[in-house]
């Protein structure tokens, strides 16, 4: 059992007209990112941890995730039987964890979702839970949706979220760029990915979840001035997070810190070799005072990590 959708979301074409009033020219990605080679390790992963059937022709689609398979602990395992039916949105289908046809991400989805009508921040890719969690906490005046594809990043959330009896977090286990598709203008305050996949090797950095199309439905899902927070601590994914946002039409970078970076990507395991590079300076934030210090950031502060936190801010351009 998980919390349903109580709402008749817009068409297709009542869809394309919310965006083309609200977004413009940072309108929806209307494609696919295709790539014929991904595609026997992301079915047969996907397939390992979903008992549905795959479609006869299924779309190839470059994933920021590969799902592995594997079973939930008996306490996870109970969190998710207690829990789940009290935060886990009906939203996906298939073994790619499309979203679910007729579903849209809108303020009415919010109003039946949570019971009310407050601010929504959606955090990309969740992990174990314990930011979204204790942001939640903290705020009990806004509205929280954690995305997260790992079966036990979601019993390990709703475990968090049950065991404080928290009313204001929702859960999804659903591709997060195909949910931005269908998400109605406005609906989000702010958006936040924070340490994603880092996806090392060159020839996978288009899997890297920060793309210029995810950028696009991601301007069009906040409201007005709304803001997507960016963190990593990989150098090499802050420069690439750099190419993709800085100068990007409809975004200003709200950073007030000068970093010096590599102007070259050097790949996995060559981490070290980008000293010698040429750099050059950048604009990034302060650390995001509402991220609290997961684990996963410990360890890398602990192996000499530097965090590397950004700010982007939805406007209208001119």
């Amino acid at each position: 059992m998980v919390v349903g959708i109580a709402h008749h979301p817009p068409n297709e074409r009542q869809i394309d007209l919310m965006n083309e009033q609200r977004c413009g020219a940072q309108g929806k990605s209307e494609e696919y990112m295709t790539d014929p080679e991904s595609t026997a390790i992301d079915s047969v992963a996907a397939m390992a941890t979903d008992h549905t059937e795959a479609p006869a022709h299924p779309l190839h689609k470059v994933l920021s995730f590969v799902r592995r398979s594997g079973r939930l602990d008996d306490r996870l395992q109970r969190a998710w039987d207690n829990y789940a039916g009290t935060y886990l949105l009906d939203i996906a289908a298939g073994n790619l964890l499309d979203v679910r046809e007729g579903v849209t991400l809108d303020r009415a989805l919010v109003e039946s979702a949570w019971g009310n009508d407050n601010p929504l921040i959606v955090e990309i890719g969740t992990g174990q839970g314990e930011n979204v969690v204790a942001a939640a906490a903290a705020h009990p005046e806004t509205n929280f949706l954690a995305l997260e594809v790992y079966d036990p990043g979601v019993a390990h959330t709703l475990l968090l979220a049950g065991k404080q009896g928290l009313t204001n977090i929702r859960v999804a286990q659903v591709n997060a760029p195909e949910l931005f598709k269908v998400t109605a203008p406005g609906t989000a305050a702010e958006v936040w990915t924070f340490f994603p996949d880092p996806w090392p090797k060159k020839k996978h950095h288009k899997r890297r979840i920060v793309q210029e199309a995810m950028a696009g439905d991601i301007h069009c899902a906040l409201a007005a001035d709304g803001v997507w927070r960016i963190a990593t601590d990989i150098e090499d994914y802050a420069l690439h997070v750099h190419e993709v946002m800085d100068g990007l039409d409809g975004w200003k970078n709200l950073g007030s810190v000068t970093v010096s970076l590599p102007l070259e990507h050097v790949g996995k395991g060559n981490a070290d070799l980008a000293a010698d590079m040429p750099h050059a300076d950048f604009t990034e934030s302060e650390r995001f005072e509402g991220r609290v210090l997961t684990n996963f950031e410990k360890k890398g502060l602990a192996a000499g990590r530097v965090i590397h936190d950004f700010t982007y801010q939805a406007v209208t351009s001119d």
